[in-house]
């Protein structure tokens, strides 16, 4: 794990962030990555973010390990947030798995600072793996956090059952980390919680997103009408006749790209909009989402 403190070449303050906000680094390979600010919300005076090396890695996270120094300049989007903390909320359980401490961390300082109640349950395979222990032990946090480490994956389901025993309906559950942790965590909160009272924030899309279906035509609030084939996302046809939508992850799950749709029905394949927001039918994400019916009108 590294982490990177980043502040203004020009010394101005930061833009102020909500907790679980995200910004996009694109790092010296060329190659734009979302990471959560684990920081204060409140600090303008930089972000930190935590960056892991994957075993995998395309030139992202290496590159920031690797040939990121002190002083070095990296370019950052301002924050976006699709991961926030309930205000009407009476309680809060936030449940963080290995990398996944990092927006729960800052979710944490926020209920901190405004009397909230909250507990922070910290799954890692070993302490000397897991990020900030020494912070979340300190006085500031160690009477809202609890530690589980190294727990064997077909006991977990035991300790989340417990860690969510005493929620109710006016409780919120937070949980980040790997795929198939997650869906543990909406299992476990899904005995005694409302759908909407548990959130859930994606570094991986939970399901393929690849632009298959049936061909649809978008007409712009501008009355362009463009037609999106199988296989085409709608930023890409968009893109080709020179219409630029904002874009980052292209995997659904940052936000950025995220349209309002004026008329005609989403078919939703993203994991940032919530629940509701996928009901109510008037937002779309462009990069991966496509249409049920034959023609989407979209606001660019």
């Amino acid at each position: 794990m590294r982490f990177l403190r980043l502040r203004r070449s020009d010394g101005r303050p930061l833009t102020p962030c909500e907790a679980g906000a995200h910004v996009d680094v694109l790092g010296p390979t060329g190659i734009t990555r979302q990471y959560s600010l684990c920081g204060p919300p409140d600090d303008t005076g930089s972000y930190l973010i935590a960056v892991k090396r994957e075993e995998a890695s395309r030139g992202g996270s290496a590159a920031l390990h690797d040939q990121v120094g002190a002083g070095d300049e990296l370019t950052i989007s301002e924050p976006r947030n699709v991961f926030r903390i309930e205000p009407a909320a009476d309680g809060h359980v936030l449940i963080a798995a290995g990398i996944g401490i990092t927006p729960l961390l800052s979710m944490a300082y926020q209920l901190r600072r405004d009397g909230a109640r909250f507990r922070l349950h910290y799954f890692a395979t070993s302490r000397e793996k897991a990020a900030f222990v020494s912070l979340l032990e300190s006085p500031e946090f160690a009477a809202d956090v609890e530690f589980h480490f190294g727990v064997d994956r077909n006991a977990q389901h035991e300790v989340l059952a417990q860690a969510l025993a005493d929620a109710d309906s006016t409780t919120h559950v937070y949980t980040c980390g790997p795929k198939e942790f997650m869906q543990g965590v909406v299992e476990a909160a899904a005995r005694a919680l409302p759908e909407d009272n548990v959130h859930v924030e994606h570094f991986q899309p939970l399901e393929p997103t690849a632009a298959a279906g049936d061909a649809f035509e978008v007409e712009l609030d501008t009355g362009e009408v463009f037609h999106v084939p199988p296989g085409r996302s709608i930023v890409e046809v968009l893109a080709e006749d020179g219409i630029e939508v904002d874009t980052s992850c292209r995997e659904g799950i940052c936000g950025t790209c995220v349209l309002t749709v004026l008329d005609g029905v989403p078919d939703h394949r993203d994991n940032c909009l919530t629940r509701k927001e996928k009901e109510a039918g008037d937002q779309i994400a462009t990069c991966v989402s496509r249409a049920r019916t034959a023609r989407l009108v979209l606001e660019l």
